[in-house]
């Protein structure tokens, strides 16, 4: 029982309390969107004009009043005040949260949303005077709408998120890891802390070699205080991005005018095979269980690209008409292996037997330090979800064999199995950070 003294003490606060939750209670509620625009590792910030109502000549991001159907005003608010909706894929909706203004009396409830963007084209209403893409850590570096670190954070990518992505390839799932890192040291995180997030990452996608070497990046470059951790994962996701576009463009180069197969779903490879000089046609595989070659063949035809979808038990057919077989990697093995969406060791072998060439491109983050395979499993049911005492076998990945795979195009060139195992060489040592912390720990 609390005496005398402590209830006197603690009356002040509860009268504070009570008066703030009066406060609030008076004042005016009202639902908002903020859409989050992502296109590579950069979201897109508006500065507000004087046609706006509140926090005029601020930075933010699309946003508007959504009374009752915040989902609809989300993609309302992107199409006025961008001209991007079209362009726009909804990756993430955040849980709700209360902003309170008690300057306007209002009690703004915020409704985060993040999308992927696949233009920069901007079209600005009279809502805007400025905008820029810039990576979401510059929200803490300018003066915003209230609260706008903490909208993007609600939707921003997580361990558990990157760990859950079984339908993007690695170099966009090694991007969202370094986010990770990068808004922890934004937040100002310690050593520990980005240490333990980093081992949570590598563990999440253990077969990505991407993941590795750009997490290990990350903590080898920022060990011992040697640099500022937001800057280096910040630098390693520029640096990430331009490895990307540079290897699609020598892969771009590799089947212009060319019969092309491709399989399952990798941003390298869809836009090696759009823009120019482009490939006479493309056949994509449908890639089971997730069926992202759907998503890739209606791309390609939304690109102007003579395309086809086929089955996959049909790749093998449909590479003895191809000139070229172009894959991306999960992984690439120190001795010249590919690790990719399950179907690849297929066309790599019909590859070999056709005559076809066939080429693995991606950024050089992909090779992996060492010879571990990992391949996951899909969800036994998507094959058989019946009574009867029937094994499944659902691997999502396979190994294509050196031999079978021409060359591994990335952004310094094509690389045969010895340069791959010099560049593997070359990645060992990002990983000492690992073996630093162990024996500390001892």
């Amino acid at each position: 029982m609390k005496s005398a003294a402590v209830a006197d003490d603690l009356t002040p606060v509860a009268d504070r309390w009570k008066a703030a939750r009066s406060d609030q209670a008076s004042m005016d509620e009202v639902h908002v969107v903020t859409c989050f625009l992502r296109s590579g590792v950069d979201v897109l910030l508006l500065k507000r004009s004087e046609r706006v109502g509140s926090y005029r000549g601020r930075w933010g991001a699309p946003a508007g009043h959504a009374e009752g159907r915040p989902d609809e005003q989300a993609w309302r608010e992107i199409a006025e005040e961008t001209g991007l909706a079209d362009a726009c894929e909804r990756v993430r909706v955040g849980d709700p949260f209360d902003v309170v203004d008690e300057d306007r009396g209002t009690r703004w409830v915020v409704h985060p949303y993040l999308f992927d963007c696949a233009r920069r084209d901007v079209e600005p209403n009279e809502e805007t005077t400025e905008w820029a893409w810039a990576q979401p850590t510059a929200i803490r570096d300018r003066e915003t709408v209230p609260d706008l670190w903490r909208s993007w954070r609600a939707v921003a990518p997580t361990v558990e998120s990157v760990a859950d992505d079984d339908t993007h390839g690695s170099a966009y799932v090694s991007l969202r890891a370094v986010e990770v890192l990068r808004d922890a040291a934004a937040e100002g995180a310690g050593r520990a802390r980005l240490e333990a997030l980093a081992r949570d990452l590598l563990d999440a996608k253990p077969g990505m070699a991407a993941v590795r070497n750009r997490v290990n990046r990350v903590l080898s470059e920022a060990a011992g205080g040697k640099a500022d951790a937001r800057a280096v994962a910040e630098r390693t996701l520029d640096a990430a991005v331009d490895a990307d576009g540079r290897a699609a463009d020598r892969a771009r180069d590799l089947v212009a005018g060319e019969r092309v197969v491709t399989l399952s779903r990798s941003g390298t490879v869809l836009d090696a095979l759009t823009g120019e000089p482009g490939p006479a046609s493309v056949v994509v595989a449908e890639s089971r269980p997730a069926c992202e070659g759907v998503g890739v063949a209606e791309a390609l035809a939304d690109a102007g690209v003579d395309v086809a979808l086929t089955t996959d038990a049909n790749l093998p057919g449909v590479v003895a008409g191809a000139d070229v077989v172009l894959v991306g990697a999960d992984t690439v093995l120190p001795d010249g292996r590919v690790l990719n969406k399950v179907g690849t060791r297929a066309a790599a072998l019909a590859a070999e037997r056709e005559d076809a060439a066939c080429y693995a491109v991606c950024a050089r983050d992909k090779v992996s330090p060492n010879a571990d395979v990992h391949v996951e499993s899909g969800d036994s049911a998507a094959v058989y979800d019946g009574e009867r005492d029937v094994a499944v076998e659902n691997p999502l990945f396979d190994v294509a064999p050196a031999d079978c795979v021409t060359g591994v195009v990335t952004e310094d060139g094509v690389l045969d199995a010895t340069a791959v195992g010099e560049v593997a060489g070359a990645f060992r040592s990002l990983a000492a950070w690992q073996d630093e912390q162990d024996d500390a720990q001892e």
